[in-house]
């Protein structure tokens, strides 16, 4: 570990930050408005889901080393700064994907982001006297001068709603997951001998099979990857990559009956026929799935299904 992770610096976090209007205001506004939404033709199940309230920037200055998390520096804005800071996590080692936002515009969780990897030196361009900024000195761009305190930049989680802050509203990712029915179909049959009685309790299964669908099973469904995806929106124009992923798990696994189903299923203009291979949400994975890929072995699967 090099010593400057042992150092300690100040660090700007520049929080985006949301308070939703209450309750009552937005009953009263609805009410007295000629033009509410539930009035209006024009609304949508997904505009009717858009937070109502006001958005603001807000730094804090935190005393951090580079080994630090993002999570480390929040908690000790919580505690020591800013009791109203809102912000999602459980375990704080990066198994329940509950903390998952965006840093610096890249979705990751909070836990497993370091200091000194999100830490950057924001620039500045230089000014002369007259206030005036120096487009190029002789043909050469604009020279800048760096500030003095490293900035990280947080945001909620991209494509889902806002409740407050660094807190997003997942429940559109988790009812796409339970809309394919995110468990095991099994024919039921168990192994038995040679005289009939039942040998084990369990369905069994070779090494190579559990492979197949290993790793897709630790998925811990942090959103990491819908945040990532430029296509997802949190509508239904595509069910996004969690739903996929989830459903891959089980078409992978050699002792689920409803493959053909689940293929079917997934073939649809919000299914992966939305996907448009961005590759976006296999970047920061935190658990290392290859999600992109794994989205295109659907498309493939599918296709041989047809043929």
């Amino acid at each position: 570990m090099s010593p400057q992770e042992h150092t300690t610096m100040t660090v700007v976090l520049r929080v985006n930050r949301f308070a939703p209007r209450p309750a009552r205001d937005r009953e009263r506004s609805r009410k007295s408005s000629p033009f509410a939404r539930k009035s209006s033709p024009f609304a949508d199940a997904r505009a009717a889901r858009k937070p109502r309230g006001r958005s603001w920037v807000q730094e804090y200055e935190v005393q951090a080393r580079g080994n630090d998390t993002l999570l480390d520096c929040l908690l000790a804005i919580k505690r020591d700064i800013d009791p109203t800071l809102a912000f999602r996590y459980s375990c704080g080692h990066g198994m329940c994907g509950s903390d998952a936002v965006a840093v610096n515009g890249t979705p990751m969780l909070l836990c497993k982001a370091k200091v000194r990897d999100c830490a950057h030196q924001p620039v500045a361009p230089i000014v002369d006297d007259a206030g005036f900024r120096r487009t190029s000195v002789d043909g050469e761009p604009s020279p800048v001068a760096e500030t003095a305190k490293p900035v990280v930049e947080l945001a909620p989680l991209p494509g889902f709603p806002v409740q407050r802050d660094l807190v997003a509203d997942i429940d559109p990712m988790l009812e796409q997951i339970r809309r394919f029915k995110p468990y095991l179909q099994a024919d039921g049959v168990l192994a038995t001998t040679v005289d009939g009685k039942v040998d084990v309790f369990e369905y069994l299964q070779r090494p190579e099979q559990l492979a197949r669908y290993e790793r897709l099973s630790t998925c811990i469904t942090c959103g990491v990857c819908e945040g990532a995806c430029p296509v997802y929106a949190g509508g239904e124009a595509f069910i996004g990559p969690a739903a996929l992923i989830n459903q891959a798990r089980f078409i992978d696994d050699s002792r689920d009956r409803a493959r053909q189903e689940r293929l079917e299923a997934l073939d649809t203009a919000d299914g992966f026929q939305a996907c448009q291979s961005v590759r976006a949400c296999s970047r920061e994975c935190p658990v290392g799935i290859d999600v992109g890929e794994e989205i295109w072995q659907l498309i493939a699967q599918s296709k041989e299904q047809e043929a």
